[in-house]
């Protein structure tokens, strides 16, 4: 299997100690996705992992929009449906994505940021990354595994949009669901429902947990942001990378196979639009991000995003410099 030859390699190569538990960080596909990355590729790794003695499992978090995955026993779910069941899931950040650490950054757009609370446990993790197109982003890589794929919901809210949630009170039906699950008192169901911005921390588990769809994220500061402030967003999206890269001993993996235009966070069929051209490891996730844009550039498939490169880089993250080692 060419992925436990890869991590074979670049332990030896890199004089690597793998910890005594080491994480899958992992993307499930969204129910109704086909492009994501099957969980077979992962089996070289996780047979490798089981030879060294070394306990691992599937992490990941849950999603900021509706969806299938925005909701723990839903994520795992489907993640079982798409044949994730070779080791044990763990949602990091909570039932509906309320459990977080803040982790110190001090960047230009973060003091802190907030990551799933489960990942304050390991110091090493292997990031498998599936590269491929963005919508906001540009690319998807191991940059953006580390950014949106750590972030607890309060941090994915955070960098998309710099806001909190409001209740738009004509939809509420103050069933109170909001208000027991908000874990610092921020919610008052009354007359007026409304959510406390100085008390809340945006880590939007009351967007989820809403049966009424009553609170949003959506506002004309925060779709103005989206949209006009995409260099911000990509700082922000390297920042959050930095916050879940800082400290840690990990592994990057990235597949650069069934290669769409969008993520895999897109609940529908998607075709390629480059093809397949390999699997690539790194302890360096600017530099094996960088590989694969430049290698899908030459293949006739310029994707935006390149910004966050040098910014990554600036702040610390890692190298564009790279030399690629066939195997």
């Amino acid at each position: 299997m060419i992925t436990k030859q890869l991590l074979e390699t670049i332990v030896k190569n890199e004089c690597l100690e793998l910890e005594k538990k080491v994480p899958l960080k992992v993307h499930f596909g969204e129910k109704g996705n086909t492009s994501f990355i099957r969980s077979e590729n992962y089996e070289g790794i996780i047979n490798y992992l089981k030879e060294k003695d070394v306990e691992t499992c599937y992490m990941e978090t849950s999603v900021l929009y509706g969806g299938q995955r925005h909701r723990r026993d839903l994520h795992i779910k489907t993640a079982l449906e798409h044949g994730f069941d070779q080791v044990p899931i763990v949602i990091t950040d909570g039932e509906q994505g309320e459990a977080f650490s803040e982790i110190e950054i001090n960047k230009r757009h973060f003091k802190t940021c907030k990551l799933g609370k489960e990942f304050e446990k390991y110091d090493q993790l292997i990031v498998l990354s599936h590269f491929k197109g963005h919508g906001l982003s540009g690319f998807g890589g191991a940059i953006k595994q580390l950014s949106m794929g750590f972030a607890a919901k309060g941090g994915k809210l955070a960098m998309h949009m710099g806001i909190k949630p409001k209740i738009v009170k004509r939809k509420c039906k103050k069933c109170n669901l909001c208000k027991t699950t908000c874990n610092v008192d921020a919610i008052t169901i009354d007359n007026k429902p409304r959510i406390d911005h100085d008390r809340c921390v945006g880590c939007g588990a009351c967007v989820s947990i809403c049966p009424h769809k009553s609170i949003t994220i959506f506002t004309l500061k925060g779709i103005y942001n989206a949209i006009f402030k995409r260099t911000d967003f990509l700082e922000k999206l390297v920042e959050y990378a930095y916050a879940a890269h800082f400290g840690r001993k990990n592994i990057y993996i990235n597949f650069a196979m069934n290669i769409t235009k969008s993520c895999d966070c897109i609940g529908k069929p998607m075709k390629p639009i480059i093809d397949d051209f390999g699997i690539f490891i790194s302890t360096d996730p600017v530099a094996i991000d960088k590989a694969c844009y430049d290698i899908s550039k030459e293949k006739g498939k310029k994707f935006k995003g390149e910004f966050q490169f040098g910014y990554a880089e600036s702040i610390g993250l890692g190298s564009v410099d790279y030399e690629l080692i066939e195997i």
